[in-house]
């Protein structure tokens, strides 16, 4: 993918990311995550159905990398089951850590894999991707 692509699909997903806006609704786990040195705070929630993520939303204020993030996070994992997300966000944070990862499962999210070279920004697009781990782990533990 090249430099413009890449720009284009973080630019959209943080002019107009997908799924902002919490519910009032008991059955959705909750995560909270922030950023101790910066402003990137991201509220998520999602509702998991039979070991399946059939809906995820956020709020919060944070960057344009932690905003696309977020909403490119919600984007690929919506459908899929508990163990398909496991595996996805673990290659996607082998992607940011600059190890070996399968591109194949990262959809477009593989939009930062050059996030690597970029020290600074890996905690911005991680993030979202902490607290879907949280609630990921919560459910799995049936908490």
């Amino acid at each position: 993918m090249d430099a413009n692509q890449r720009r284009e699909i973080i630019l959209k997903h943080y002019q107009n990311p997908m799924h902002r806006g919490l519910v009032s609704d008991e059955t959705y786990r909750k995560a909270d995550t922030s950023n101790e040195s910066c402003i990137d705070e991201v509220h998520l929630m999602a509702k998991i159905v039979d070991g399946r993520i059939v809906d995820l939303c956020f709020d919060g204020e944070a960057c344009a990398m932690c905003t696309s993030s977020t909403s490119l996070m919600i984007q690929t994992l919506i459908g899929k089951t508990v163990e398909e997300a496991e595996v996805i966000l673990e290659q996607f944070e082998r992607m940011i850590a600059g190890e070996k990862y399968d591109a194949g499962v990262l959809e477009d999210t593989i939009v930062y894999d050059d996030i690597a070279k970029q020290p600074n920004r890996k905690k911005c697009v991680l993030l979202p991707w902490w607290g879907i781990d949280k609630i990921l782990t919560e459910e799995k533990e049936g908490k």
